[in-house]
């Protein structure tokens, strides 16, 4: 039980429209005439013809519809994860191991090893991307890194240009 959570039981709902000794009688707070005073009416960010403030600030940056899932973990949290025994850094790490330990959510389908902090003991991590600093310290601490094969977008296609019987290809 909270404060926040007690319920006033002493003090009257406020019915407007109910006379004039109620205090909200006639208009019902609403005042006299006017497009607010109208039932059905909802002016959700409008500011009385004045430019409203979604329109006045700039916008900025986007957000992207494709799905986030890569995990990104630090060396820092591999090491802390090792120190609480939570993870053994003699058995290698991969995506699934962190996932079954509950370190890194499901959803992710990728992993990503960034450098921040240090590894005390070596390790063999596999894993689908690894900045430049992360793999300098595991191969400073003795320990291997295997990098996934990486997605392979597809490459447009060579324009072609028809000419009767003769075909060649345009460079770009």
């Amino acid at each position: 039980m909270k404060l926040n959570n007690l319920v006033k039981t002493n003090t009257k709902k406020i019915r407007p429209g109910r006379g004039i000794g109620s205090g909200k009688g006639k208009t019902g707070g609403r005042g006299i005439k006017g497009q607010k005073s109208r039932s059905g009416v909802a002016i959700k960010a409008f500011e009385g013809g004045q430019t409203p403030l979604y329109r006045r600030l700039p916008k900025r940056g986007f957000k992207s519809f494709a799905p986030d899932n890569t995990a990104i973990i630090n060396l820092s949290y591999l090491q802390k994860f090792h120190d609480n025994k939570r993870i053994d850094l003699n058995v290698p790490i991969d995506l699934k191991l962190l996932q079954e330990k509950k370190i890194i959510n499901k959803k992710y389908i990728k992993l990503k090893i960034l450098g921040d902090g240090e590894l005390k003991d070596k390790t063999n991590i596999t894993a689908n991307f690894a900045s430049k600093q992360a793999l300098t310290k595991i191969e400073k601490a003795g320990g291997t890194i295997n990098i996934l094969k990486k997605f392979i977008k597809k490459q447009a296609r060579p324009k072609v240009k028809k000419d009767g019987a003769s075909v060649e290809i345009l460079k770009k």
